[in-house]
């Protein structure tokens, strides 16, 4: 059967991401199933405005909208059959959230769903599902995003706890995370970790993704890489001004001041569940929505 092409849209509070997927529907293996045909990411910053004004600014409006274009035209050149657009944290949280969107939908066609936390959330852990073979024992899942950290724990295969936290990288470099958060994550994590020991870490999103490949120590092949070489690893970022951060560690503008607060926000979970090392599987919210687009039309047909 001919590959048929799907996308997925991710508006984040730091950047935006176009995701186009082939699937075929009659793979005899998960592996032949997909195939990555395009994965494009562009650094609108959207989270910088929102939680400093509390709104999108003008011009980053007429630049996500001029985004949106770009995207139908690229959508059309590869003939995706059916997409979905997402809104996170930034767009949860600005005032001018659903005029901004229901412009963009009037000129361009695409229609972006602003989901809240929880909905975030499950779909990163419905695509996490997918990729484990092994599902005994107790896991968390945090994706750090921009403006939000979502967490999942399953333990032995069956959810337990899911939320969303409005602590983000962009939020945290906004001075924008109040403490109320950090006290609150802290007291649910500590609550799990004690009647659920042994937990195995799962990091997903750009940040974690890029920290992982830096890291000296870790293991390829089972994708994880120890809670110390993290912290070297971030002890090592920290101190370079960022300049000197983006030409020694070969990083982008965009990603080199985000970095160091996804590193926080990780280390600080690590020393609460205490895991000995972060399984990276560089998997996340794209990839999720492509999953959900599958299964409904799924459901549809029976």
């Amino acid at each position: 059967m001919k590959k048929v092409n799907y996308a997925a849209i991710d508006v984040g509070s730091n950047a935006v991401r176009l995701l186009i997927k082939g699937v075929d529907k009659e793979a005899m293996t998960p592996d032949e199933k997909f195939s990555k045909e395009l994965l494009l990411r562009v650094p609108l910053r959207l989270g910088f405005d929102v939680f400093t004004l509390g709104a999108l600014s003008d011009a980053k409006a007429v630049k996500l909208k001029r985004l949106m274009k770009a995207f139908k035209q690229l959508m059309k050149i590869y003939d995706v059959v059916d997409y979905r657009a997402c809104a996170t944290s930034a767009m949860r949280d600005a005032k001018n959230g659903s005029v901004v969107l229901k412009n963009i939908e009037k000129d361009t066609g695409i229609h972006i769903d602003v989901i809240d936390g929880k909905e975030e959330a499950a779909i990163i852990y419905n695509n996490h599902m997918e990729c484990i073979t092994d599902r005994t024992g107790n896991y968390m899942y945090v994706d750090v995003g921009g403006g939000s950290t979502e967490i999942n724990f399953l333990t032995n295969g069956e959810l337990i706890y899911s939320n969303s936290y409005n602590i983000g990288t962009v939020r945290m470099l906004s001075n924008a995370v109040d403490e109320e958060a950090w006290i609150t994550l802290r007291e649910d994590l500590t609550k799990l970790y004690e009647f659920y020991p042994n937990i195995n870490l799962i990091g997903s999103g750009g940040n974690i993704n890029k920290l992982f490949r830096l890291a000296e120590k870790k293991d390829k092949k089972l994708q994880r890489m120890t809670i110390s070489s993290l912290e070297d690893l971030y002890e090592a970022l920290k101190i370079l001004p960022l300049e000197e951060r983006v030409k020694q560690f070969k990083l982008k503008m965009d990603r080199a001041d985000v970095i160091i607060p996804a590193a926080e926000i990780y280390l600080f979970i690590a020393n609460i569940v205490k895991p000995e090392y972060i399984y990276v599987p560089i998997i996340g919210l794209s990839d999720g929505i492509i999953d959900n687009l599958l299964l409904e039309e799924k459901q549809e047909e029976n």
